[in-house]
């Protein structure tokens, strides 16, 4: 009846993992009581979970990202404390299983868990405002994609405390994660959490792509677009041609341990080469999908903490274009060693270099704006600086290893671990940078900037400590994924990389209490001005937190820096002459349901139990057909109640000007 499951799934042997799971339950536990003797989950089950206004799911999906990270991170600490204990003699503190075990679900989650989920929550909260929209194109699906993303990553949580999770690395590389080499079920948890949640990233793509094309304000051009709707609407496409050719190799794999076939094994017709090249067909655009993002959060933030409009705006929009087309001409450059031959490896070598020059074009347009100009040295300019230095190197080691003779050296040493983590990390960076920029947009209130910069000098002076010592390391000869070693010499670097990763957890500390902080103090740091940092685009016309509707009337987009624009022509202050009832969308709890449902089925058929995952199937069907007949989706907001928030608005706004003048 319950298939594979039984209570030897539950690993009462480890202790590290039996201590890592009871802690989060009774965290967990303890959340739910408190806020049941406040009397909060009626307000959050209505007014969050349910939600389907952009904002709050933008601020969800951040949530998710942000509980993700402490798990991601948490799995880090736990490899680098192992390979400074791990030298010969001695095998460490963790089993070679739970090991792999951690290493794998590392990659997994902050690639999956934190990039993507931070990603989407950025987007999601400023992407409508720069544009001009009420809310996203389809804000039901926009619920549905949330929940499907945190549905992937609960099952990736629970594979922790109730069975195994995959041991083969985040890639899934066959043959290690056929049948026969990984016949446990770590790796179908690993194949449901991204079959999950990528289906939810690729409804979330399409959403994106008709937001940005159909529902800009009147007189925006694609032309006049921040260049942070660029990048969202280039990371979207991306995501769009990607992430279905990632849902049919998983798929692909799915048949091959579930119904004996053959695609990616050594028999019978397989080739496990095809699995490397599907793979990284997706992987390495999946790169760009999360930089790019970030590359825009820098871009609206060195615009206004220079107090200068962007320089070379066109240049960094046909350099956003460029980077799209080109990250789908690069992904073989991960197996130089195949031996394709060397015109092929010369082909991609080339065309790795290539996309390096409209990466570094937007470098020096970042430079130019702020060169001369009146910079605040304020927390998302430090992020912004230290991005640029840091993601400078990481691409530097990239064009190494894009030569393929280097590649034949370095390839499967922590040098290559080290390249990966100086191109990622920055793209946290620019994240974290975009999280303190809007965060007042957001919410209505500031978070105290001194420890927001002990955050960023924790997490950039640990980075250097913890990934420089990987790329001598990697000169060295040690290879990753190395659970234990006998070469005395390279303990000292490991130790070095361990103290580095401590450092940044103190940055991860400074953060929370940032965060802590700045909710207990929120009384004290409202921002009444309504324009916290004279931002130049869009968003920055509305209130903080902005209205359910975003805007009563739509923006009139005369130019590149709207929001500058309008407050030099005195149109932020302009008010029409009557105020008309406007349409938004019920909540609904139907995307949480969709959410439950395929956990049901995910969690059913990672251990075989396929009256459960019918139950899965059934409850999701049915659920998207009394949507289909539900005619209630809507509400309506009076004139009246719109003329009474926007005063509201409005005095905040001539507050600012006051403060200007």
């Amino acid at each position: 009846m319950f298939g594979r499951l039984t209570l030897e799934a539950i690993p009462y042997h480890e202790p590290i993992i039996m201590g890592a799971v009871g802690g989060a339950t009774l965290g967990a536990l303890a959340l739910l009581a408190l806020l049941a003797y406040f009397g909060k989950l009626p307000y959050l089950w209505k007014e969050w979970l349910t939600s389907v206004d952009h904002k709050r799911i933008g601020v969800m999906y951040i949530i998710l990202a942000l509980i993700m990270l402490l798990r991601g991170f948490s799995d880090a600490l736990m490899m680098r404390a192992q390979q400074v204990v791990a030298l010969a003699p001695s095998e460490g503190f963790l089993p070679p299983s739970h090991y792999d075990q951690v290493f794998t679900a590392h990659g997994i989650i902050m690639l999956i868990f934190v990039g993507m989920p931070f990603m989407f929550g950025l987007l999601n909260i400023v992407v409508p405002l720069q544009i001009g929209a009420r809310d996203m194109a389809f804000p039901f699906l926009n619920s549905v994609s949330l929940w499907l993303t945190t549905t992937g990553a609960a099952l990736v949580m629970v594979s922790l405390g109730v069975g195994e999770f995959s041991k083969a690395g985040w890639t899934g590389y066959p043959p290690l994660t056929e049948l026969a080499y990984s016949p446990g079920v770590g790796v179908d948890y690993w194949i449901w959490s991204l079959q999950i949640s990528g289906i939810g990233t690729l409804l979330t793509a399409v959403n994106f792509i008709v937001t940005i094309l159909r529902m800009r304000a009147p007189g925006m051009t694609l032309m006049r677009m921040p260049i942070f709707t660029w990048t969202a609407l280039s990371t979207n496409v991306l995501v769009l041609f990607a992430f279905p050719v990632l849902t049919v190799t998983v798929t692909l794999l799915s048949l091959d341990r579930y119904l004996g076939m053959h695609f990616f094994t050594n028999d019978l017709g397989g080739n496990m080469m095809m699995y490397l090249n599907l793979f990284w067909i997706w992987g390495h655009p999946e790169v760009y999908i999360l930089a790019l993002p970030a590359l825009g959060v820098l871009s609206e933030v060195v615009a206004t903490f220079s107090g200068k409009r962007l320089f070379g705006y066109t240049s960094m929009v046909y350099a956003t274009v460029a980077i799209t087309v080109l990250s789908f001409s690069v992904w073989l450059h991960h197996f130089f060693t195949m031996g394709a031959g060397p015109n092929v490896n010369a082909a991609f070598g080339i065309a790795t270099m290539i996309i390096a020059l409209p990466t570094g074009a937007k470098v020096f347009n970042w430079l130019f704006t702020l060169y001369r100009g009146r910079v605040r040295l304020t927390a998302p300019i430090f992020w912004t600086i230290g991005f640029i230095i840091t993601f400078c190197i990481g691409g530097m080691t990239g064009v190494l290893l894009s030569v393929p003779a280097a590649d034949f050296v370095l390839h499967n040493s922590l040098f290559l671990v080290a390249h990966f983590h100086n191109m990622v990390i920055p793209t946290l960076f620019g994240y974290l940078a975009g999280f303190a920029y809007w965060f007042p947009k957001a919410f209505g209130f500031k978070l105290d900037e001194r420890l927001g910069k002990c955050a960023f000098a924790c997490w950039f002076v640990g980075f250097y400590l913890a990934f420089l010592p990987l790329y001598a390391l990697g000169f060295m000869g040690m290879t990753r994924r190395l659970g234990h070693y006998d070469n005395p010499a390279w303990q000292p670097y490991l130790a070095v990389a361990a103290v580095g990763a401590v450092v940044i957890l103190a940055g991860v500390a400074f953060q929370l209490a940032q965060l802590f902080f700045g909710i207990i103090n929120r009384k004290k740091n409202l921002d009444l001005s309504g324009d916290p940092w004279d931002g130049r685009t869009l968003e920055w016309s509305t209130s903080s937190p902005p209205p359910i509707y975003n805007f009563a009337v739509l923006p009139q987009v005369r130019d590149i820096d709207a929001f500058t624009d309008m407050k030099q022509r005195g149109l932020a202050q302009a008010r029409p002459e009557k105020y008309e009832s406007i349409h938004m969308p019920k909540n609904s709890g139907v995307g949480v349901f969709i959410g439950v449902f395929s956990f049901v089925l995910g969690f059913a058929m990672i251990w075989y139990i396929w009256w459960l995952a019918l139950v899965g199937v059934l409850g999701i069907a049915v659920t998207l057909i009394l949507r289909s007949f539900d005619q209630d989706t809507d509400y309506t907001i009076s004139a009246e109640e719109v003329e009474r928030i926007e005063n509201q608005r409005f005095a905040q706004l001539a507050a600012a000007a006051g403060v200007k003048s």
